[in-house]
């Protein structure tokens, strides 16, 4: 059988940053269509869109986990995708409206192909993994492509089907009848591959961020409000970045490069609990655009809802991801949720550019209060 997995390491292949770039393109479809439907329906549209583009990142993370980049069947795999990739991201802005079709088969198809590719090329244990996830993963592109030819609550109903039956699926084991089910000890993972990949993701949301608040702002007059509701777009992306990367992911990545089970921490901490870590940042930078645009407006809880809804569900992530490996739940976090409820509250009475201003601040708290008391714990 023709090699196709890694032998050896787990540092990032280019191959899988190219790939990465079909994201970055996602992830500002997302956020400029949410922009463009400010409501309560733009908002589920996109908070789906968004979990299911996730989805597929990180199921194609999990397989370039084990697959080699430089094997050129591996390649040819990793630019299919990217390909329909492409086709998915360019149907987000009508994906519930006219090229539903064409966001269903590209996403169904990339599952699909992905995991046939795997069971095809595995042995063993592996193979008989792959087979389960082929099964659960058919199951769902059914429901996908029915979706994808139907209209309206027809078809989202049969998409929030396809999407339960995806997420569903690791915490049951993936579990087939005379196929049994997956012991997480069954997974065999790269630990440090796994977290870097996280990693990335989360750069290419704060990449996001900036790209959009630059753009908004140099379309604009320089004027006070908006430099001022800039610089704090700048800042709250920094905090975000500092908040993460300067204990968090060091230490999630310490602990799945040392861990007994890998697999299980990187279904946990590295699969679903980036979630709203991933989400808090584009939701915090659609409301950074807003701020921008419309600097002396003030904070409603409409807007509110961006701005320090965004920098909620990133505290809230960031604090289980670190909970995994550590005693608790960060108190500087949870202070940083109090301080973001009375932001919110306090909103109707704020300009934009202030209450952007204000969820900098707090994330510059949460940075500053971690920091010093991890490093006075480890100086003990």
């Amino acid at each position: 059988m023709v090699q196709v997995f890694r032998q050896a390491g787990e540092r990032v292949g280019f191959a899988e940053l190219f790939f990465d770039l079909v994201f970055v393109f996602a992830i500002t479809q997302i956020s400029h269509t949410l922009l463009h439907h400010y409501d309560l329906a733009g908002a589920l549209q996109t908070g789906f869109l968004f979990l299911a583009i996730w989805w597929v990142w990180i199921y194609s993370t999990w397989v370039f986990n084990l697959l080699d980049p430089e094997q050129p069947r591996v390649r040819g795999l990793l630019f299919t995708l990217m390909g329909l990739g492409l086709f998915m991201s360019m149907a987000i802005p009508t994906a519930f409206h006219e090229r539903g079709w064409i966001f269903a088969a590209a996403y169904a198809g990339s599952q699909v192909l992905r995991s046939l590719f795997m069971w095809h090329h595995a042995e063993g244990r592996l193979r008989n993994t792959y087979a389960r996830i082929l099964t659960w993963l058919t199951a769902a592109a059914v429901f996908w492509l029915l979706g994808g030819l139907m209209h309206d609550g027809a078809r989202v109903a049969l998409w929030g089907i396809a999407l339960g039956i995806e997420y569903l699926g690791p915490m049951t084991g993936m579990y087939v009848p005379g196929l049994g089910r997956d012991r997480s000890s069954d997974w065999t993972v790269r630990g440090g591959h796994i977290a870097e990949r996280c990693g990335l993701f989360v750069i290419i949301c704060l990449g996001e961020t900036l790209l959009v608040s630059g753009a908004t702002f140099a379309g604009m007059a320089w004027d006070a409000p908006g430099l001022m509701s800039f610089l704090g777009a700048l800042a709250g992306t920094v905090g975000m970045w500092w908040v993460y990367f300067h204990w968090g992911h060091r230490r999630g990545s310490h602990q799945i490069e040392h861990s007994a089970d890998p697999g299980a921490l990187a279904r946990l901490a590295f699969t679903y609990l980036h979630i709203p870590i991933v989400a808090g940042i584009v939701l915090a930078a659609v409301g950074s655009e807003r701020a921008i645009a419309h600097p002396l407006d003030l904070g409603s809880p409409a807007e509110g809802a961006a701005l320090i809804g965004g920098l909620v569900l990133f505290l809230i992530g960031n604090g289980l991801f670190k909970r995994v490996s550590a005693a608790n739940f960060p108190l500087s976090h949870l202070v940083g949720l109090g301080l973001s409820v009375l932001a919110f509250l306090a909103g109707p009475w704020l300009p934009l550019w202030a209450l952007n201003g204000v969820a900098a601040l707090i994330l510059a708290v949460v940075a500053v209060w971690e920091n010093w008391s991890l490093t006075r714990n480890l100086s003990v």
